[in-house]
């Protein structure tokens, strides 16, 4: 179980004051639910460089955190329009964790391609949710029911992970 978990939101928009954060207060509930006694920290959002993502992952690491949830940036957002917000969190995490799972949802629209990643970097657990609060909240209570089940499941954690956020979609949306 972990003792000490950091929440990093990720997203220009969520740093510059556009998009108000809904979703630090529902994980750090999540969390409490999971250890009342775990010490939570919510790091300021930062832009989303991929460079400056994995240097936050790297400092919690190093600072011992057991778990860090990351928010945001896991969707194709720039890839698809250049009207979208840049998402460079599942390739910041791509080449920083090992052991990792990963999978990708893919629907009609740039929003709904979203890689969500689950592993380590040492001892520290790291985890990345999509943005929005619906999506957010379904990955981390199935994050959390499956770290309960298994804590060193990653491919489990991160197969339940993608299931909860694909469910809050019409099959419609899916082809």
């Amino acid at each position: 179980m972990f003792s000490k978990a950091m929440i990093l939101p990720t997203g220009d928009e969520i740093k510059e004051g556009i998009v108000l954060d809904t979703d630090s207060p529902m994980i750090m509930q999540n969390i409490i639910r999971l250890n009342p006694l775990c010490q939570i920290s919510r790091r300021a959002p930062i832009n989303d460089i991929e460079a400056q993502i994995a240097d936050a992952v790297s400092q919690a690491s190093a600072e011992a955190f057991d778990l860090v949830v990351i928010i945001g940036g896991s969707g194709g957002g720039h890839r698809y329009s250049a009207t979208l917000g840049k998402d460079f969190t599942h390739s910041a995490l791509d080449t920083l964790l090992e052991p990792k799972f990963s999978g990708e949802i893919y629907g009609k629209n740039g929003h709904m391609w979203c890689k969500l990643l689950c592993g380590r970097l040492r001892d520290t657990l790291v985890i990345n949710l999509p943005g929005p609060f619906r999506e957010a909240q379904a990955a981390m209570e199935a994050f959390a029911c499956a770290y309960v089940q298994d804590p060193f499941d990653l491919k489990e954690i991160n197969r339940v992970m993608l299931e909860a956020v694909t469910k809050q979609y019409p099959i419609t949306a899916m082809q």
